[in-house]
């Protein structure tokens, strides 16, 4: 009898991660000897923030808790939930910076803000549900949907209008089916921030769909530009009861492989998630967790650490955005915050590439540009915009000219098209 190798329906419908695969890809040619210059991770270059002890040598303030927290064998499980003090700590920093007040039993620590955000959805969707998604979206939203048995709804958006969603467009869009609205700000792919009159005017239109909840990712929250001002969608009048609130320490604290992030939401909901949770990866490291304690003590919003690393992503954006706008036929929208542009590069498709081909499209720009110029970005398509292709500027100003010297010199390589 031949062996049965048949897989789940809902795994056949789900794509593999783009920018993962492209991250894999750069590293695997660097590794042969190829000088690749990946921009393509949602990563901050830096190490996780630290300070001085002396004059002369420093100690990572956050990394030392974990390793105070290993040399005191706190290495036993902790509530699935999460620590007490962390989740006391979490609370205090939603009230603090804002405006929300959370009890411990409406917080749910997990392995990372990506958890918190598959376990959301997967808590209030059925089958049939419906889950609307802005796009450009990060990559994940769709596939979890999808994963949760719900059908993913795109709303368009636009570079003239900042890629930010047009309330009537949502209105246009919901029905007795919509169960959840997805909204990040600050926004990756495209750096976008969601000012408080327009989230204001969304949460309007929520209020009159019962069924409807929103997911606010809120993990780029610090990493923001003056003038915008990030507002949480929970803090809005009669929005907590209906919204999801995900954040962690990955982005902010440079802590990507702490693997720490949490879900802030109504009792009901958070209890779903952490039965979840209880069932798949029990609670996250206590060693995380200890070291998410000392990073929320670091003072508002990160302190002076996270604003020197703030400071230093202002630097990069607008050096970038400088750059590209002198680039014949290439559009840029204007990036409040995170670490990324996504750039409209559309105007090169069609193009002739000698020893390559045809470039028709956001993937095959992407590869010519792994090629010849050996340079790692994600194509659009992965994020719902094949017009665009994504950069990180989570790298050194002189990695950035370095990169900009190389695009442009590819680019002028190319044949215009007919």
């Amino acid at each position: 009898m031949e062996f049965d190798m048949s897989l789940s329906p809902r795994v056949m419908c789900v794509a593999p991660s783009k920018t993962g695969a492209i991250a894999e890809q750069a590293t695997a040619l660097a590794q042969a000897g190829v000088p690749v210059i990946s921009l393509s991770t949602g990563e901050p270059d830096f190490n996780t923030p630290s300070i001085y002890t002396s004059s002369i040598t420093y100690q990572s303030y956050i990394v030392q808790a974990g390793i105070r927290a290993i040399e005191e064998n706190y290495t036993r499980y902790t509530p699935i939930a999460g620590k007490v003090e962390l989740r006391t700590a979490i609370c205090h920093k939603l009230k603090e910076e804002n405006g929300i007040s959370y009890n411990l039993d409406e917080i749910l620590v997990s392995n990372g803000a990506k958890q918190s955000i598959f376990q959301a959805v997967f808590a209030v969707c059925s089958p049939g549900d419906e889950v609307i998604i802005p796009a450009p979206y990060w990559v994940s939203y769709p596939e979890i949907a999808k994963l949760a048995g719900a059908t993913p709804l795109i709303l368009q958006t636009n570079m003239a209008l900042n890629f930010l969603l047009d309330p009537k467009q949502l209105e246009a869009m919901l029905s007795e089916k919509s169960r959840l609205l997805i909204l990040c700000s600050p926004s990756n792919p495209t750096g976008s921030v969601y000012p408080r009159e327009l989230l204001l005017e969304i949460a309007e239109i929520v209020a009159r769909h019962p069924r409807l909840l929103v997911i606010s990712d809120e993990i780029y929250e610090h990493i923001i530009y003056a003038p915008a001002k990030h507002t949480s969608f929970a803090a809005l009048p009669d929005m907590k009861n209906r919204t999801l609130t995900v954040n962690g320490f990955s982005k902010a604290f440079a802590m990507t492989g702490w693997r720490l992030g949490y879900l802030a939401g109504p009792k009901h909901f958070i209890a779903s998630c952490g039965k979840i949770q209880s069932q798949s990866t029990s609670s996250a490291s206590s060693i995380s967790q200890a070291a998410g304690v000392a990073a929320l003590g670091m003072g508002k919003a990160g302190g002076k650490e996270v604003a020197n690393m703030v400071s230093a992503f202002k630097d990069r954006r607008d050096f970038l955005v400088n750059r590209l706008k002198d680039l014949q036929g290439v559009k840029t929208s204007d990036p409040q915050g995170a670490f990324y542009l996504f750039i409209d590069f559309s105007s090169y498709y069609g193009s002739e590439a000698e020893g390559f081909g045809t470039i028709d499209s956001s993937e095959s720009l992407c590869c010519y540009l792994l090629k010849k110029a050996q340079v790692a970005l994600v194509p659009g398509d992965a994020f719902g915009d094949d017009r665009c292709i994504r950069i990180s500027y989570a790298a050194s100003l002189s990695t950035l000219q370095e990169v900009m010297q190389r695009i442009e010199k590819e680019l002028a390589q190319l044949k215009p098209p007919v």
